[in-house]
């Protein structure tokens, strides 16, 4: 069931591409397909490679375990890293802007992000505290951390984060037709609404790691997924403000 919900999820994000890539990007659907190959390959690889370094303690006691990603263990930021480097080597290859591609691809990401947080749900994991409220949801006996064993509510954070990136992919989607039906997309729009992307979505990550309980590093007294939040919207902001400093100086 898990592993349906993420092609079911990969399947959406190829519908949008394919829909932006035709209406927005004049991006052939063969080209969007030869990148969604080689970005499910490095991206689950990337993702895989990132759960294990976060808990590699674990990984180094139980090695062959580092192997079975049917058991869960996918790590968004680590898909995120492995998908950029992706895109940039395809786009020197195929001579696309980067940025097109990236401006292309994060809408149908952050809507396929929506349906695939609920494997998460099916393995159960990923989950937050424990709860009263009417929408939490029961954790297997053998799921719950020690510290919580006695609890059997817990906050559905999957489900938040679902509904957060959602959220995201309609606002992407109205600013898409907003701006097309003013003027045709510019690189600057390109580099603008990924970098929209990687910030609100880091910020909604940023924000659910309060709620989270699941193992991780800390690093000044933040769970390392809020710390690569954290390098990842200042890096966007700078992304943007170079760019726009570049633009305004050479008109």
């Amino acid at each position: 069931m898990v592993w349906l919900v993420y092609c079911l999820g990969i399947i959406t994000a190829l519908y949008v591409s394919f829909y932006l890539g035709k209406k927005y990007f004049d991006v052939d659907k063969e080209t969007i397909i030869d990148l969604a190959f080689w970005l499910i390959i490095i991206g689950i690889i990337g993702a895989r490679i990132y759960d294990v370094f976060l808990q590699l303690p674990y990984y180094l006691e139980h090695p062959f375990q580092a192997l079975q990603i049917w058991k869960g263990g996918l790590a968004i930021h680590g898909a995120i890293i492995a998908g950029l480097i992706t895109i940039y080597i395809f786009s020197k290859k195929r001579k696309i802007y980067f940025f097109k591609l990236t401006s292309l691809i994060v809408p149908g990401l952050v809507l396929g992000q929506a349906i695939g947080r609920f494997g998460n749900y099916f393995n159960q994991e990923l989950f937050g505290l424990p709860t009263n409220l009417p929408w939490g949801i029961p954790i297997n006996f053998i799921n719950r951390p020690l510290e919580y064993i006695n609890e059997i509510y817990f906050h559905p954070t999957f489900l938040y984060e679902s509904l957060g990136s959602l959220l995201i992919f309609i606002v992407l989607f109205f600013i898409y037709n907003f701006t097309f039906k003013r003027a045709k997309f510019s690189n600057y729009f390109f580099v603008w609404s990924t970098s929209l992307y990687m910030i609100l979505y880091s910020i909604l990550r940023f924000s659910l790691e309060y709620l989270r309980i699941d193992q991780t590093p800390d690093f000044l007294e933040m769970r390392w997924p809020q710390v690569i939040s954290l390098i990842i919207i200042f890096i966007s902001i700078l992304v943007i403000s170079t760019y726009t400093h570049v633009k305004k100086k050479s008109e």
